[in-house]
Protein backbone atom coordinates (compact mmCIF):
# COMPACT_ATOMS: atom_id res chain seq x y z
CA UNK A 1 0.00 0.00 0.00
CA UNK A 2 2.82 2.35 0.91
CA UNK A 3 4.55 1.56 -2.39
CA UNK A 4 1.36 2.32 -4.32
CA UNK A 5 0.96 5.62 -2.45
CA UNK A 6 4.59 6.53 -3.13
CA UNK A 7 4.22 5.71 -6.81
CA UNK A 8 1.05 7.84 -7.01
CA UNK A 9 2.82 10.77 -5.33
CA UNK A 10 5.78 10.47 -7.69
CA UNK A 11 3.47 10.38 -10.71
CA UNK A 12 1.61 13.46 -9.47
CA UNK A 13 4.89 15.30 -8.88
CA UNK A 14 6.06 14.38 -12.37
CA UNK A 15 2.84 15.66 -13.95
CA UNK A 16 3.06 18.94 -12.02
CA UNK A 17 6.67 19.36 -13.06
CA UNK A 18 5.78 18.63 -16.69
CA UNK A 19 3.09 21.33 -16.63
CA UNK A 20 5.32 23.85 -14.85
CA UNK A 21 6.87 26.31 -17.27
CA UNK A 22 4.81 25.14 -20.24
CA UNK A 23 5.03 27.62 -23.13
CA UNK A 24 1.83 29.34 -24.24
CA UNK A 25 1.19 32.23 -26.61
CA UNK A 26 -1.60 34.73 -27.21
CA UNK A 27 -1.65 37.36 -29.94
CA UNK A 28 -4.04 40.26 -30.36
CA UNK A 29 -4.85 42.23 -33.51
CA UNK A 30 -6.37 45.61 -32.63
CA UNK A 31 -7.74 46.89 -35.92
CA UNK A 32 -6.67 50.04 -37.72
CA UNK A 33 -4.46 51.95 -35.25
CA UNK A 34 -1.47 53.78 -36.77
CA UNK A 35 1.71 54.05 -34.73
CA UNK A 36 1.38 57.78 -34.05
CA UNK A 37 -2.06 57.27 -32.48
CA UNK A 38 -1.06 54.44 -30.12
CA UNK A 39 2.02 56.39 -29.07
CA UNK A 40 0.00 59.48 -28.18
CA UNK A 41 -2.50 57.75 -25.90
CA UNK A 42 -2.29 57.03 -22.15
CA UNK A 43 -2.45 53.24 -22.45
CA UNK A 44 -1.19 51.97 -19.07
CA UNK A 45 -1.88 48.30 -19.72
CA UNK A 46 -0.15 48.24 -23.08
CA UNK A 47 2.77 50.15 -21.57
CA UNK A 48 2.95 47.63 -18.73
CA UNK A 49 3.26 44.80 -21.24
CA UNK A 50 5.88 46.73 -23.22
CA UNK A 51 7.83 47.37 -20.03
CA UNK A 52 8.01 43.61 -19.47
CA UNK A 53 9.28 43.12 -23.03
CA UNK A 54 9.32 45.86 -25.63
CA UNK A 55 7.60 48.20 -28.08
CA UNK A 56 8.65 48.93 -31.64
CA UNK A 57 7.26 50.57 -34.72
CA UNK A 58 6.50 48.08 -37.45
CA UNK A 59 5.06 47.97 -40.95
CA UNK A 60 2.55 46.21 -43.17
CA UNK A 61 2.11 46.29 -46.93
CA UNK A 62 5.06 44.23 -48.14
CA UNK A 63 7.73 45.98 -50.19
CA UNK A 64 5.85 48.82 -51.82
CA UNK A 65 7.84 48.81 -55.09
CA UNK A 66 8.15 45.07 -55.63
CA UNK A 67 6.29 41.83 -56.29
CA UNK A 68 5.28 41.63 -52.60
CA UNK A 69 3.41 44.96 -52.54
CA UNK A 70 0.42 44.20 -50.32
CA UNK A 71 -2.80 46.20 -49.79
CA UNK A 72 -3.03 47.76 -46.33
CA UNK A 73 -6.44 46.19 -45.78
CA UNK A 74 -7.64 44.32 -42.70
CA UNK A 75 -7.96 40.66 -43.73
CA UNK A 76 -4.84 41.01 -45.85
CA UNK A 77 -2.87 42.08 -42.80
CA UNK A 78 -4.34 39.37 -40.58
CA UNK A 79 -3.27 36.71 -43.05
CA UNK A 80 0.22 38.15 -43.34
CA UNK A 81 0.55 37.58 -39.59
CA UNK A 82 -1.06 34.13 -39.72
CA UNK A 83 1.16 32.84 -42.56
CA UNK A 84 4.29 35.05 -42.37
CA UNK A 85 3.87 35.80 -46.07
CA UNK A 86 2.80 38.77 -48.14
CA UNK A 87 -0.12 38.80 -50.53
CA UNK A 88 1.81 37.43 -53.53
CA UNK A 89 1.82 34.15 -51.61
CA UNK A 90 -1.21 33.96 -49.30
CA UNK A 91 -3.53 35.44 -51.98
CA UNK A 92 -5.91 37.32 -49.66
CA UNK A 93 -6.23 40.62 -51.49
CA UNK A 94 -9.20 42.16 -49.69
CA UNK A 95 -11.85 41.57 -47.06
CA UNK A 96 -13.85 39.30 -49.37
CA UNK A 97 -11.26 36.52 -48.79
CA UNK A 98 -12.33 34.81 -51.98
CA UNK A 99 -9.45 32.40 -52.54
CA UNK A 100 -6.85 32.05 -49.75
CA UNK A 101 -3.89 29.91 -50.71
CA UNK A 102 -3.76 27.32 -47.95
CA UNK A 103 -0.50 25.94 -49.38
CA UNK A 104 1.03 28.57 -47.09
CA UNK A 105 -0.01 27.17 -43.70
CA UNK A 106 -1.17 29.34 -40.83
CA UNK A 107 0.49 29.34 -37.44
CA UNK A 108 -2.47 27.31 -36.16
CA UNK A 109 -1.96 24.60 -38.78
CA UNK A 110 1.73 24.23 -37.98
CA UNK A 111 1.02 24.24 -34.26
CA UNK A 112 -1.51 21.41 -34.57
CA UNK A 113 0.82 19.47 -36.87
CA UNK A 114 3.48 19.68 -34.16
CA UNK A 115 1.23 19.28 -31.11
CA UNK A 116 -1.97 17.45 -32.10
CA UNK A 117 -3.21 17.47 -28.50
CA UNK A 118 -2.42 21.15 -27.91
CA UNK A 119 -5.37 23.46 -27.25
CA UNK A 120 -6.15 26.37 -29.56
CA UNK A 121 -8.66 29.19 -29.18
CA UNK A 122 -9.94 32.14 -31.21
CA UNK A 123 -11.93 35.09 -29.85
CA UNK A 124 -12.96 37.38 -32.67
CA UNK A 125 -15.39 40.13 -33.59
CA UNK A 126 -15.33 38.79 -37.15
CA UNK A 127 -16.34 35.20 -37.95
CA UNK A 128 -14.34 35.04 -41.19
CA UNK A 129 -11.08 35.09 -39.29
CA UNK A 130 -11.65 31.55 -38.12
CA UNK A 131 -13.75 30.11 -40.92
CA UNK A 132 -11.95 31.59 -43.94
CA UNK A 133 -8.46 32.73 -42.96
CA UNK A 134 -7.56 29.95 -40.53
CA UNK A 135 -9.77 27.58 -42.51
CA UNK A 136 -11.34 25.85 -39.51
CA UNK A 137 -12.71 22.48 -40.63
CA UNK A 138 -11.99 22.99 -44.32
CA UNK A 139 -10.68 20.15 -46.50
CA UNK A 140 -8.00 22.56 -47.80
CA UNK A 141 -6.52 22.65 -44.29
CA UNK A 142 -7.00 18.90 -43.87
CA UNK A 143 -9.77 19.41 -41.38
CA UNK A 144 -7.85 21.71 -39.03
CA UNK A 145 -10.03 22.29 -35.96
CA UNK A 146 -9.85 25.17 -33.52
CA UNK A 147 -10.61 23.73 -30.10
CA UNK A 148 -12.58 26.68 -28.71
CA UNK A 149 -14.00 29.81 -30.29
CA UNK A 150 -16.14 32.81 -29.43
CA UNK A 151 -17.00 34.60 -32.67
CA UNK A 152 -19.82 35.28 -35.13
CA UNK A 153 -21.60 37.63 -32.72
CA UNK A 154 -21.85 40.28 -35.44
CA UNK A 155 -24.59 38.09 -36.92
CA UNK A 156 -26.61 38.03 -33.69
CA UNK A 157 -28.73 41.10 -34.36
CA UNK A 158 -31.18 40.25 -31.58
CA UNK A 159 -28.48 40.49 -28.94
CA UNK A 160 -26.46 43.18 -30.73
CA UNK A 161 -28.78 45.40 -32.81
CA UNK A 162 -26.79 47.14 -35.50
CA UNK A 163 -26.70 50.90 -34.95
CA UNK A 164 -25.32 53.63 -37.20
CA UNK A 165 -22.60 54.55 -34.71
CA UNK A 166 -21.26 50.96 -34.62
CA UNK A 167 -21.55 50.87 -30.84
CA UNK A 168 -22.67 47.27 -31.20
CA UNK A 169 -19.16 46.45 -32.44
CA UNK A 170 -17.68 47.84 -29.23
CA UNK A 171 -20.16 45.77 -27.24
CA UNK A 172 -19.08 42.65 -29.16
CA UNK A 173 -15.42 43.54 -28.57
CA UNK A 174 -16.15 43.70 -24.84
CA UNK A 175 -17.82 40.28 -24.87
CA UNK A 176 -15.02 38.78 -26.96
CA UNK A 177 -12.27 40.24 -24.76
CA UNK A 178 -13.98 39.15 -21.53
CA UNK A 179 -14.50 35.66 -22.91
CA UNK A 180 -10.82 35.52 -23.82
CA UNK A 181 -9.72 36.70 -20.38
CA UNK A 182 -12.04 34.25 -18.61
CA UNK A 183 -10.99 31.30 -20.77
CA UNK A 184 -7.30 32.07 -20.44
CA UNK A 185 -7.64 32.29 -16.66
CA UNK A 186 -9.58 29.05 -16.24
CA UNK A 187 -8.35 26.87 -19.11
CA UNK A 188 -4.98 28.23 -20.23
CA UNK A 189 -5.14 27.36 -23.95
CA UNK A 190 -1.79 26.90 -25.64
CA UNK A 191 -2.29 29.16 -28.66
CA UNK A 192 -4.87 31.96 -28.71
CA UNK A 193 -5.83 34.68 -31.18
CA UNK A 194 -7.92 37.67 -30.08
CA UNK A 195 -9.28 40.11 -32.68
CA UNK A 196 -10.96 43.44 -31.77
CA UNK A 197 -12.57 45.69 -34.38
CA UNK A 198 -14.07 48.86 -32.89
CA UNK A 199 -10.99 51.06 -33.27
CA UNK A 200 -11.07 50.64 -37.05
CA UNK A 201 -14.77 51.48 -37.18
CA UNK A 202 -14.11 54.74 -35.37
CA UNK A 203 -11.26 55.52 -37.72
CA UNK A 204 -13.44 54.99 -40.79
CA UNK A 205 -16.32 56.98 -39.37
CA UNK A 206 -14.52 59.88 -37.68
CA UNK A 207 -10.91 59.74 -38.83
CA UNK A 208 -8.01 60.60 -36.58
CA UNK A 209 -9.17 62.39 -33.45
CA UNK A 210 -11.12 62.15 -30.23
CA UNK A 211 -13.39 59.22 -31.15
CA UNK A 212 -10.50 57.03 -32.29
CA UNK A 213 -8.48 58.06 -29.23
CA UNK A 214 -11.34 57.06 -26.94
CA UNK A 215 -11.65 53.71 -28.70
CA UNK A 216 -7.93 53.10 -28.19
CA UNK A 217 -8.23 53.78 -24.46
CA UNK A 218 -11.17 51.37 -24.20
CA UNK A 219 -9.10 48.82 -26.08
CA UNK A 220 -6.33 49.24 -23.53
CA UNK A 221 -8.73 48.34 -20.73
CA UNK A 222 -9.81 45.18 -22.55
CA UNK A 223 -6.21 44.18 -23.17
CA UNK A 224 -5.52 44.84 -19.50
CA UNK A 225 -8.07 42.22 -18.46
CA UNK A 226 -6.50 39.66 -20.78
CA UNK A 227 -3.04 40.52 -19.50
CA UNK A 228 -4.25 40.11 -15.90
CA UNK A 229 -5.47 36.61 -16.78
CA UNK A 230 -2.09 35.77 -18.26
CA UNK A 231 -0.31 37.06 -15.16
CA UNK A 232 -2.61 34.90 -13.05
CA UNK A 233 -1.70 31.81 -15.08
CA UNK A 234 1.99 32.61 -14.83
CA UNK A 235 1.82 32.97 -11.06
CA UNK A 236 -0.55 30.14 -10.22
CA UNK A 237 0.52 27.53 -12.77
CA UNK A 238 4.13 28.58 -13.46
CA UNK A 239 3.38 28.75 -17.18
CA UNK A 240 5.60 30.67 -19.57
CA UNK A 241 3.38 33.03 -21.58
CA UNK A 242 4.20 35.30 -24.48
CA UNK A 243 1.78 37.93 -25.74
CA UNK A 244 2.06 39.88 -29.00
CA UNK A 245 -0.21 42.84 -29.72
CA UNK A 246 -0.24 44.59 -33.06
CA UNK A 247 -2.48 46.18 -35.66
CA UNK A 248 -3.25 45.29 -39.26
CA UNK A 249 -2.78 48.69 -40.95
CA UNK A 250 -2.46 52.39 -40.33
CA UNK A 251 -4.61 55.14 -41.76
CA UNK A 252 -4.31 57.66 -44.58
CA UNK A 253 -2.31 60.81 -43.96
CA UNK A 254 -5.14 63.19 -44.75
CA UNK A 255 -7.84 62.83 -42.08
CA UNK A 256 -7.36 59.17 -41.29
CA UNK A 257 -10.72 57.90 -42.52
CA UNK A 258 -9.29 55.43 -45.02
CA UNK A 259 -6.53 52.92 -45.68
CA UNK A 260 -5.49 50.41 -48.31
CA UNK A 261 -2.69 52.26 -50.07
CA UNK A 262 1.05 52.51 -49.62
CA UNK A 263 1.48 55.86 -47.89
CA UNK A 264 3.87 55.89 -44.95
CA UNK A 265 1.05 56.31 -42.43
CA UNK A 266 -1.03 53.50 -43.91
CA UNK A 267 2.01 51.22 -43.66
CA UNK A 268 3.12 52.41 -40.21
CA UNK A 269 2.10 50.03 -37.41
CA UNK A 270 3.55 48.75 -34.12
CA UNK A 271 4.24 45.66 -32.04
CA UNK A 272 4.02 45.31 -28.26
CA UNK A 273 5.19 42.17 -26.50
CA UNK A 274 6.28 40.84 -23.13
CA UNK A 275 8.76 38.50 -24.83
CA UNK A 276 12.17 38.08 -23.31
CA UNK A 277 15.31 37.94 -25.39
CA UNK A 278 14.23 40.56 -27.91
CA UNK A 279 17.05 40.81 -30.42
CA UNK A 280 18.82 43.60 -32.27
CA UNK A 281 16.53 43.14 -35.25
CA UNK A 282 13.56 44.06 -33.02
CA UNK A 283 15.40 46.90 -31.28
CA UNK A 284 17.30 48.45 -34.18
CA UNK A 285 15.06 48.11 -37.22
CA UNK A 286 11.41 48.35 -38.25
CA UNK A 287 10.01 44.79 -38.23
CA UNK A 288 7.02 43.65 -40.27
CA UNK A 289 3.79 41.99 -39.22
CA UNK A 290 5.19 38.84 -40.85
CA UNK A 291 7.87 38.67 -38.13
CA UNK A 292 5.45 37.66 -35.37
CA UNK A 293 4.91 34.17 -36.83
CA UNK A 294 8.57 33.03 -36.70
CA UNK A 295 8.87 34.56 -33.22
CA UNK A 296 5.99 32.36 -32.06
CA UNK A 297 7.28 29.21 -33.77
CA UNK A 298 10.65 29.73 -32.11
CA UNK A 299 9.15 30.26 -28.65
CA UNK A 300 6.68 27.40 -28.93
CA UNK A 301 9.19 25.06 -30.60
CA UNK A 302 6.81 24.51 -33.51
CA UNK A 303 8.20 22.37 -36.30
CA UNK A 304 8.39 24.28 -39.58
CA UNK A 305 9.18 21.96 -42.52
CA UNK A 306 12.03 23.19 -44.71
CA UNK A 307 9.83 23.85 -47.79
CA UNK A 308 7.57 26.07 -45.65
CA UNK A 309 10.51 27.75 -43.92
CA UNK A 310 11.93 28.72 -47.31
CA UNK A 311 8.71 30.58 -48.11
CA UNK A 312 8.39 32.61 -44.89
CA UNK A 313 8.87 36.35 -45.30
CA UNK A 314 9.41 36.99 -41.58
CA UNK A 315 12.39 37.09 -39.23
CA UNK A 316 12.15 36.16 -35.53
CA UNK A 317 12.09 39.05 -33.07
CA UNK A 318 13.69 37.01 -30.29
CA UNK A 319 16.87 34.99 -30.04
CA UNK A 320 19.78 34.86 -32.44
CA UNK A 321 19.22 36.14 -35.97
CA UNK A 322 21.90 36.08 -38.65
CA UNK A 323 20.41 38.05 -41.53
CA UNK A 324 17.42 40.11 -42.66
CA UNK A 325 16.33 42.50 -45.42
CA UNK A 326 17.39 40.45 -48.45
CA UNK A 327 17.50 42.12 -51.85
CA UNK A 328 18.04 40.50 -55.24
CA UNK A 329 18.38 41.61 -58.84
CA UNK A 330 19.71 40.16 -62.08
CA UNK A 331 21.73 41.64 -64.91
CA UNK A 332 23.65 39.92 -67.71
CA UNK A 333 22.86 36.49 -66.22
CA UNK A 334 24.36 37.49 -62.87
CA UNK A 335 22.26 37.53 -59.72
CA UNK A 336 23.24 40.31 -57.32
CA UNK A 337 22.31 39.76 -53.66
CA UNK A 338 22.54 41.82 -50.50
CA UNK A 339 21.34 41.47 -46.91
CA UNK A 340 21.72 42.94 -43.44
CA UNK A 341 23.97 40.89 -41.15
CA UNK A 342 23.11 40.88 -37.44
CA UNK A 343 25.41 38.10 -36.25
CA UNK A 344 28.32 37.78 -38.61
CA UNK A 345 29.51 34.28 -37.73
CA UNK A 346 29.22 31.49 -40.26
CA UNK A 347 28.26 31.36 -43.89
CA UNK A 348 25.16 31.94 -45.99
CA UNK A 349 24.15 29.14 -48.30
CA UNK A 350 22.45 30.58 -51.39
CA UNK A 351 19.89 28.49 -53.27
CA UNK A 352 17.85 29.26 -56.37
CA UNK A 353 14.80 27.70 -58.01
CA UNK A 354 13.12 28.72 -61.24
CA UNK A 355 9.74 27.17 -60.45
CA UNK A 356 6.97 28.07 -58.01
CA UNK A 357 5.35 24.67 -57.54
CA UNK A 358 4.93 25.32 -53.81
CA UNK A 359 2.09 27.68 -54.70
CA UNK A 360 0.03 24.68 -55.88
CA UNK A 361 1.16 22.42 -53.06
CA UNK A 362 4.07 20.99 -55.02
CA UNK A 363 7.85 20.90 -54.61
CA UNK A 364 10.46 23.22 -56.03
CA UNK A 365 13.91 22.01 -57.00
CA UNK A 366 16.57 24.29 -55.54
CA UNK A 367 20.14 24.49 -56.77
CA UNK A 368 22.95 25.53 -54.42
CA UNK A 369 24.63 28.53 -56.03
CA UNK A 370 27.35 28.82 -53.41
CA UNK A 371 28.34 29.87 -49.90
CA UNK A 372 29.59 33.26 -48.69
CA UNK A 373 30.42 34.71 -45.26
CA UNK A 374 27.45 36.17 -43.42
CA UNK A 375 29.42 39.35 -42.77
CA UNK A 376 30.01 39.99 -46.47
CA UNK A 377 26.41 41.22 -46.77
CA UNK A 378 26.48 40.77 -50.53
CA UNK A 379 27.25 38.22 -53.22
CA UNK A 380 26.79 37.59 -56.93
CA UNK A 381 26.36 34.39 -58.89
CA UNK A 382 26.43 33.51 -62.57
CA UNK A 383 23.17 31.80 -63.61
CA UNK A 384 23.65 31.59 -67.35
CA UNK A 385 23.00 27.86 -67.12
CA UNK A 386 19.58 28.38 -65.50
CA UNK A 387 18.15 31.35 -67.35
CA UNK A 388 14.56 32.20 -66.45
CA UNK A 389 12.16 35.08 -66.06
CA UNK A 390 11.54 34.03 -62.46
CA UNK A 391 13.84 33.06 -59.60
CA UNK A 392 13.15 32.10 -56.01
CA UNK A 393 16.27 32.88 -54.00
CA UNK A 394 16.76 31.38 -50.54
CA UNK A 395 19.51 32.46 -48.16
CA UNK A 396 20.12 29.95 -45.38
CA UNK A 397 22.26 31.39 -42.57
CA UNK A 398 23.21 29.70 -39.27
CA UNK A 399 20.34 31.21 -37.27
CA UNK A 400 17.59 31.87 -39.81
CA UNK A 401 16.50 31.68 -43.43
CA UNK A 402 15.23 34.49 -45.66
CA UNK A 403 14.06 34.56 -49.25
CA UNK A 404 13.59 36.90 -52.18
CA UNK A 405 12.02 36.59 -55.61
CA UNK A 406 13.29 38.00 -58.89
CA UNK A 407 10.38 38.62 -61.24
CA UNK A 408 11.35 39.89 -64.69
CA UNK A 409 8.73 41.88 -66.53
Amino acid sequence: MKQLLLATCLLFATLVQAQSGKSKVLFIIADGIPADVIEAQPVPHLKSIAKAGGYCRAYVGGDKDSYSRTPTISAVGYNSLLTSTWVNKHNVWDNEITDPNYSYPTIFKLYKDTYPNGKTAIFSTWLDNRTKLVGDGLPQTKGLKIDYAVDGLEHDTARFPHDKESWYIHQIDEVVAKAAADYVKTEGPDMTWVYLEYTDDMGHRYGTGERLDTAVRMLDDMVGNIWAAIEYRQKQFKEDWQIYITTDHGRDGNKGHNHGGQSDRERSTWIITNAKGLNSYFKSSVPGIVDIFPSITRFMKIRVPQPVNRELDGVALTGAVSISNPAASISDNKIELSWKAWEKKGKVKVYAAISNNFKQGGTDEYKLLGEVPVGAERANFDVKNMTSGFYKIVLEAPNNTVNRWIVLK
